[in-house]
């Protein structure tokens, strides 16, 4: 079989379209061009099984959510990512997990606040607009950083504002023209959550509210502030899951983009 003579990330890249072409063009013969096909989207791992074609089907590629996963696995999958040329994005990572991807990754980088693990072939910032990520207070930073990390490793500048919640609400309105610059904003706020409701008063653009576990016993681990952001008055606030920054970014990243 001749050897297809292009990059990994061009190999990652490549629709069914792009295998069919190749082989009207003579640059794979009929075998290696049904090995492509058949195993085009899977990349089998016995304990994992990564899905190469999700950023052609969904606009999002396959990440890593390593919480419940072990040190050895989360390894293992990055490596495996990496070596087919597919960027690495990892979430909810431990100090271990980023010390065992660097031995198979030397450049990836670890954002200790947000707990990611990252790593792109290529820098590609591909929108026109940025996200602004808005956090009520410094202990809900950890949730807004996986926001902001996440949401730039998918192509998008990202504006970060924090410390902004309703307990110093001035403090919001001297961030206000960023706020109202961006295309999507994303709301992070534990206690009350009252943030998101605010925000969504004073702008036009999608608003996407994160609630936090972050706050006293009555707050129930995020559940008073999810309930608060879910019963928001203001229009045009959707919202997310307790913590869930990651996915926060993912549905700002895709609005982003349209």
């Amino acid at each position: 079989m001749k050897k297809l003579n292009v990059k990994l990330p061009e190999i990652y890249n490549m629709t069914l379209t792009d295998i069919f072409e190749k082989y009207k063009q003579g640059e794979l013969d009929l075998p290696e061009a049904l090995q492509m096909v058949s195993n085009h989207g899977i990349e089998e791992m016995g304990f994992a099984t990564i899905d190469t074609d999700r950023l052609h089907r969904t606009g999002l590629p396959e990440m890593i959510y390593a919480s419940g996963k072990t040190t050895e696995q989360v390894k293992r999958i990055a490596e495996r990512m990496y070596q087919k040329g597919i960027d690495v994005l990892a979430t909810r990572v431990t100090p271990e997990m980023y010390a065992a991807v660097k031995e198979v990754i030397p450049n990836a980088e670890f954002n200790e606040l947000a707990r990611t693990i990252s790593y792109k072939h290529q820098i590609v910032q591909n929108t026109k607009g940025y996200i602004a990520v808005v956090a009520a207070g410094t202990s809900d930073m950890p949730v807004a950083e996986e926001a902001a990390e996440t949401a730039r490793f998918l192509g998008n500048e990202v504006k970060t504002i924090y410390d902004v919640g309703v307990a110093g609400i001035h403090r919001l309105f001297h961030k206000l023209d960023i706020i109202r610059g961006a295309r999507v904003i994303i709301v992070v706020a534990g206690m009350e959550g009252a943030l998101g409701s605010v925000v969504g008063g004073l702008v036009d653009k999608p608003v996407i509210g994160v609630p936090t576990s972050i706050g006293y016993g009555a707050n129930f681990q995020g559940l008073s502030a999810l309930l608060s952001m879910l019963n928001s008055c203001a229009s045009g606030i959707s919202v997310v899951n307790i913590d869930n920054g990651f996915g926060a970014a993912c549905q700002a990243s895709l609005i982003n983009k349209l």
